[in-house]
């Protein structure tokens, strides 16, 4: 079972509820590869191969980003994460529920932390985290230890001050 719309020009507007195959209409397929040609250009300029892009509920493009971690020397410059970040800033949370955003391959945990406070409304991914594992074996991120949780009395009172309001 899903719930599923469409908009006027047949995009999805919302995922099969109880998961299943994804339900891509065509307008979707053309978005989602100018995503991977997105991707593709950016190994062209020296860039890591990921791109995105974020449509409005017609399917209109609204901004595109590549990956740019190494040559911006930051960790966070993921094109998911940048769109998120551009929504967030540009769009009311109203229009960012309506739009998708297309990637190349499935946003990382980091990106999908962005995206979720963003408010967007939908992703749409070519390549699962499981097919580029398996395309580059060993490229797994390590564990990194944490501990916690700690010290809960004193880490509550700046949490529950700001959130009196």
């Amino acid at each position: 079972m899903s719930f599923l719309g469409t908009t006027p020009r047949g995009l999805v507007t919302a995922a099969p509820i109880y998961g299943g195959p994804p339900v891509l209409t065509p307008a979707d397929e053309t978005l989602l590869r100018r995503a991977i040609d997105i991707a593709a250009h950016a190994i062209t300029i020296g860039d890591a191969p990921y791109g995105s892009l974020l449509a409005d509920a017609e399917g209109n493009i609204l901004i595109e980003e590549h990956n740019t971690v190494g040559r911006d020397k930051d960790i966070a410059s993921h094109p998911e994460l940048k769109l998120a970040r551009w929504a967030a800033r540009e769009l009311s949370p109203e229009a960012a529920a309506t739009t998708t955003m297309y990637t190349s391959c499935q946003p990382c945990g980091m990106c999908t932390g962005g995206i979720a406070r963003s408010g967007l409304g939908r992703v749409v991914y070519a390549l699962s985290t499981d097919q580029f594992y398996e395309l580059n074996p060993g490229s797994e991120w390590p564990v990194v230890p944490q501990d916690g949780p700690a010290l809960f009395e004193q880490a509550r009172v700046p949490i529950e001050e700001y959130y009196k309001k």
